[in-house]
């Protein structure tokens, strides 16, 4: 009984193939298929990040777009005088927002102004001179303090700081630096 070729023991000295003879021209193949394989992936990966990123494009249009349909009988009626009238009137219904408009502008810059310095400093101290037994508990407090929404130092400031600055803080200036005009009058914290 003979066996069949690819049964047989391999000669001494010769390795015989796991594969069949007819395998032998598809050698190299499985790592082109695994390759392709990835490549439709990164293909799905980049098309439905390319289709996030122009989801986003598509609302800020219609927001834009929401924003320009619904003022259009404004714009219509006052015109491009709104942004650069200085009364706001509504029983004369004069509408003016550059009082708002400069608020809102000198208010953010003041804001960077004291935000901009504070944060770089407290990011080269932390990265460059800080000691490491300090680094860690000081970066800690710095993200546990940013992890806090804004709203609520608001409101801290409102209901804590304002009522302890109008009942200590400013009768002190008032007896102390009350010579100047920056600190005569009321106080309102």
């Amino acid at each position: 009984m003979t066996l069949p070729a690819a049964q047989r023991p391999a000669p001494i000295g010769q390795e015989r193939s796991a594969s069949p003879p007819t395998a032998a021209r598809w050698v190299g193949v499985g790592p082109l298929l695994k390759r392709r394989r990835a490549n439709v992936g990164d293909a799905v990966f980049r098309l439905i990040t390319a289709a996030a990123a122009w989801s986003l494009v598509g609302v800020l249009v219609s927001i834009v777009l929401v924003l320009g349909w619904e003022s259009a009988d404004a714009m219509r009626r006052f015109g491009f005088g709104f942004l650069s009238g200085q009364t706001w009137d509504p029983v004369a219904h004069e509408y003016g927002a550059l009082p708002f408009i400069y608020g809102t502008l000198v208010s953010s810059f003041l804001a960077l102004l004291q935000a901009v310095p504070l944060g770089i400093g407290t990011a080269l101290f932390l990265s460059e001179m800080a000691p490491s037994w300090l680094r860690s508990p000081v970066a800690f407090m710095v993200e546990l303090l940013a992890a806090i929404p804004s709203v609520v130092y608001g409101l801290w400031g409102i209901f804590v700081l304002v009522p302890w600055v109008r009942a200590t803080v400013t009768p002190w200036l008032a007896d102390t630096l009350g010579f100047l005009p920056f600190f005569q009058g009321p106080s309102y914290g």
